[in-house]
């Protein structure tokens, strides 16, 4: 589990360790932190009042928590602090989400697909004469950063700043950043931060019909902290668009290492939602969670001291063979592949996940709609990140392609 965190091989192709860990029990513990890839035991603990968050900071010792609270910079807050959703247990936890939930109803993602397929078509629209390009920078990015810019109400010309910011921030949610990631990390989310308020500032003035406009309009958010508000905003900005972008590169790259599973795609059409699920249960993008016991517990036959850490292998758990029938196949027909945890479960259920499950499929089938023959060529850049799993440079070439209609 150390090496896992540290390594930049094991971490480059994590699965051989998993299995390691994997024929070591269901709970294994290296002195420092337990950890597991078994799903049951996963999907019981994401699902238990037994554990929460822990801040953010559950695996560090009670006193070394306490001094991160007292020395942290409010003005470099990021999605691993707390007041972020993702870090907080209920009450304050309901409270949040609630706020933001109606945003990602089935109804209001479902009117979404129109918009995340315009965008997807003008995206392609713009690379008719590329040959060649970065997917990544050039497509699976943009797109979900246009679609939760429009829910946050993002002006056009800020999104590209904002993005940058993004990235940056997503480097916070590894454990053991260098000095200088964590400066340049911290200089990011500061300015993000100033950013935000300034937007806020704007939408009080001038509401819309955005996410952040419905907040701010909401009696029950009267209440809430300048640093909670930030919290809210900034966590579905950054989740909004970081797993999806990694979803679609996983996706690509994937595909075209399965030609056989493209073409049957391609053969059918439907079958896209279902191959979303696959890639999020094959190589999720977000492969690891961190749970802290908040009293004495039992998982899987193992005491569990309240306060000791837990390290939920996302990734690990969804190659679990009594789950998953020949896990390490990559299958686009799996019928059980939504069986995954790359959403978590419980309460922390990642709020976005239809929506990223939709912006995918759209993404993936119009791709593969105007450039049947996409091809992966030079060399792919995997993102030095640990937690979220995707690619930072992914070139393709398009060898053929069916013109836009």
């Amino acid at each position: 589990m150390a090496r896992l965190a540290t390594d930049r091989a094991f971490y480059d192709d994590p699965y051989p360790s998993y299995e390691q860990i994997r024929s070591d029990g269901r709970v294994v513990r290296n002195g420092f932190v337990a950890g597991t890839v078994d799903h049951a035991v996963a999907n019981a603990i994401l699902r238990s009042d037994d554990f929460g968050t822990g801040a953010g900071q559950g695996e560090l010792p009670p006193a070394l928590r306490r001094l991160h609270q007292l020395v942290r910079d409010p003005d470099t807050l990021s999605p691993v602090d707390p007041p972020s959703m993702l870090v907080v247990d209920p009450p304050d936890h309901t409270r949040y989400r609630r706020l933001v939930a109606r945003a990602f109803t089935a109804r209001k993602v479902g009117r979404m697909a129109d918009r995340v397929e315009s965008v997807a078509t003008r995206l392609l629209d713009d690379l008719e004469h590329e040959p060649t390009f970065d997917l990544v920078g050039r497509y699976a990015a943009l797109l979900p950063v246009a679609v939760i810019a429009d829910i946050l109400g993002v002006p056009d010309d800020e999104r590209e700043q904002v993005l940058g910011w993004g990235n940056h921030a997503a480097t916070t949610l590894d454990p053991g950043l260098s000095w200088p990631q964590y400066r340049e990390a911290a200089a990011a989310l500061r300015e993000m931060n100033a950013w935000f308020e300034q937007h806020l500032d704007r939408l009080r003035g001038a509401p819309g019909d955005d996410l952040l406009s419905q907040v701010l309009q909401d009696p029950d958010a009267a209440d809430l902290t300048r640093a909670e508000l930030h919290g809210i905003g900034l966590l579905v900005l950054g989740a909004g668009f970081e797993t999806t972008v990694n979803l679609i590169g996983n996706a690509v790259a994937l595909l075209d290492q399965h030609p056989d599973q493209r073409r049957l795609l391609q053969s059918d059409p439907d079958g896209w939602p279902n191959a979303v699920e696959e890639v999020l249960r094959y190589d999720a993008p977000v492969q690891l969670t961190m749970r802290a016991a908040t009293r004495d517990t039992e998982v899987a036959g193992e005491r569990v001291a309240e306060g000791e850490a837990v390290l939920v292998y996302l990734g690990g758990a969804n190659r679990d063979p009594e789950v998953f029938e020949d896990p390490a196949r990559f299958d686009v027909r799996r019928p059980n592949a939504a069986e995954h945890l790359g959403f978590s479960a419980g309460i922390h259920f990642c709020l976005g996940a239809s929506l990223a499950r939709l912006e995918a499929a759209v993404a993936l089938r119009t791709l593969y709609d105007r450039y049947p023959d996409l091809r992966v060529v030079g060399r792919p850049e995997r993102r030095t990140t640990r937690v979220l799993r995707g690619y930072e440079y992914l070139p393709v070439s398009t060898l053929a392609r069916v013109p836009a209609t």
